[in-house]
């Protein structure tokens, strides 16, 4: 089968079917790969809670992958049952205060490192373990802090020990989903991504109506993204499972799509046997020949710019919330100064110094959309030198809005379909701009703001008290979040939530929808623009409706200057993803 020009896949071959499969069961297992897909990699693991792999059998299940021109690296899941003792820790991962634990993993580490020259860890490269060793070894600090010292530590040992047996040895840390968390685990990947050769990333999303996690499909896209951004040209790649997904097979594909979309290299498949039941991997080639003819075009990825530290907590997965309403997310670990529009939400409140970035950013003509929860975290650290917004701990539900953007005069209004709960914000007339507001009964309350300061922007997004709530706000709602956060790029969303945009810095983009059935959805192009291209059709969009643009308001002296704004409908099926080109 024709290899793919953009990508490759492996799959992930694990310890409890690499431990009893037969030589014959694993060249079926191949076989039927390989007829379906052009598979590249096997990472094959050694141990897994209480199986190991002998080295022995290793050596001759890597000799059969590779007698099918497959390349064969390591794995290691970090679960354990040392001396039959049970740790207090969730999943059984590693204690790694306790010498016995220490010199277990060392000795797996050894084990794989003697047979390959590259070792992927699984998931479970953290710490949750509370036993009397770890409380002792703690003290005074904080578990984050104790955690994060330990594990950085720990892995510069692992690596040192695998370069020590093997120079040649490539180690990879794969991260997992669930990156709000990272930091009160163990996880590190400031540190870590100087320790490791290379991340990877683990971008399978799970339905979040029967899940603990937050997870929104649209992060198989953005965990991504942040990964690429943490690593530049050593993220591995993304890492997809069943999990969460078995009932509806095109939500695995929409995830291996995604991570690529996102810039991913290579998809690690969890895991080889469970592949082998499924009608899953039949349905995948068609699926990737498309998105790897769209990456034959597409170009660098740019989006809203979003600072996401991992050493922090708050407003968890909301860019993703974000994301399946239509907004172009580009999160970055690192504070982007020179990006056109900055989003922050509570997160990046922990940085001691935020307040000043920010306002240094404004003040030189950026403009920075900052949530309520950002606003609570630095409210008596300086943000209120910059609005007029003043947090009063009420709240309010409304179903209707009344939008009236600062420049574009006239207001209009826009009602949903269920009530939300709100923040009751409060703000100076004049001195502060509220260009969304929420109604409640011959009230009002902002929904967005907006503040001049210096030569840029500061709008405040108040974010409903559930994240799911932003789903049931109105097209027109959407379309003003959409146009702010998306200042500075060359398109935005304008439409109901459930649908994502993914934007390139070379005039093509893909729109998909997450509706259960075909609907319209509306790409706004900025500045003049000829036609929208279906690149795989070629069929061509050419009737934009022009948008309302700036005007004059009352006795102002000048109109904000804009580009026209020209919108195309896009007809989408439901989890379909379109690939479009913007012909100027």
């Amino acid at each position: 089968m024709e290899a793919y020009r953009n990508f490759s896949i492996a799959s992930y071959m694990y310890a409890y079917y690499a431990g009893r499969a037969t030589n014959d069961e694993i060249r079926r297992g191949v076989e039927y790969y390989l007829a379906n897909i052009p598979l590249k990699k096997v990472y094959l693991e050694n141990h897994r809670g209480t199986t190991d792999v002998p080295v022995e059998r290793l050596r001759e299940i890597k000799a059969l992958l590779e007698s099918y021109g497959l390349t064969v690296s390591g794995g290691i899941t970090s679960t354990v049952l040392v001396d039959d003792i049970q740790k207090p820790a969730i999943f059984d991962t590693f204690c790694y205060t306790d010498p016995c634990h220490r010199e277990t993993y060392l000795r797996i580490v050894r084990e794989a490192a003697s047979v390959f020259d590259e070792i992927i860890l699984d998931d479970f490269f953290f710490t949750s373990c509370r036993c009397e060793m770890c409380i002792a070894a703690k003290g005074k600090r904080s578990w984050k802090d104790f955690r994060q010292e330990q594990m950085t530590e720990f892995s510069r040992e692992i690596v040192t020990e695998a370069k020590r047996i093997n120079p040649k040895m490539n180690f990879i840390i794969k991260y997992p989903n669930w990156y709000e968390s990272y930091h009160e685990s163990g996880y590190v990947p400031m540190t870590q991504r100087n320790i490791f050769d290379m991340v990877y990333t683990g971008t399978e999303t799970r339905e979040p109506n029967y899940s603990q996690q937050h997870l929104q499909r649209y992060e198989s896209y953005s965990l991504m993204r942040l990964m690429e951004n943490t690593a530049p040209g050593r993220n591995g790649g993304g890492w997809i499972d069943l999990g969460g997904s078995s009932d509806n097979i095109s939500r695995w594909l929409e995830q291996a799509e995604f991570s690529f979309l996102g810039g991913a290299k290579e998809l690690t498949l969890f895991n080889f046997p469970s592949l082998l039941d499924s009608p899953a991997l039949n349905a995948m080639d068609p699926v990737l020949r498309r998105v790897d003819r769209f990456l034959d075009r597409a170009g660098r990825h740019v989006g809203c710019a979003v600072w996401e530290p991992y050493d922090a907590k708050g407003e968890d997965q909301l860019i993703s919330y974000l994301g399946m309403c239509g907004a172009a997310i580009e999160p970055t670990p690192d504070f982007p100064e020179d990006a056109p529009t900055l989003l922050l939400t509570s997160r990046t409140a922990c940085n001691p110094d935020i307040v000043d970035k920010l306002e240094a950013y404004i003040r030189k003509g950026g403009k920075a959309v900052v949530t309520v929860g950002f606003v609570h975290e630095t409210y008596e650290r300086g943000i209120k030198e910059l609005t007029s917004v003043r947090l009063t701990h009420r709240h309010i539900l409304g179903s209707d809005y009344m939008i009236d953007r600062l420049d574009y005069a006239g207001g209009r209004y826009a009602s949903g379909k269920e009530k939300i709960l709100f923040e009751a914000l409060d703000y100076m007339t004049n001195a502060t701009w509220a260009d969304v507001l929420v109604l409640a009964g011959e009230d009002n309350f902002p929904l967005l703001t907006e503040d001049m300061y210096g030569k840029g922007r500061l709008f405040i997004l108040n974010v409903p008290e559930n994240f799911a709530d932003l789903y049931k706000l109105p097209a027109d709602v959407i379309q003003v979040i959409n146009a702010v956060l998306s200042d500075g790029l060359e398109a935005y969303l304008y439409g109901e939530p459930k649908a994502s945009l993914m934007l390139y810095d070379n005039h093509v983009c893909t729109v998909h929808s997450f509706r259960p059935m075909t609907t319209d959805l509306r790409l706004v192009v900025r500045g003049e623009c000829r036609l929208v291209r279906d690149l795989e059709s070629g069929r061509e969009y050419t009737a934009p409706v022009l948008l309302r643009g700036p005007m004059k308001a009352g006795d102002a002296a000048r109109t904000r200057a804009a580009l026209p704004e020209y919108a195309f409908d896009i007809p989408v099926g439901p989890g379909r993803t379109v690939y479009l080109e913007i012909v100027r």
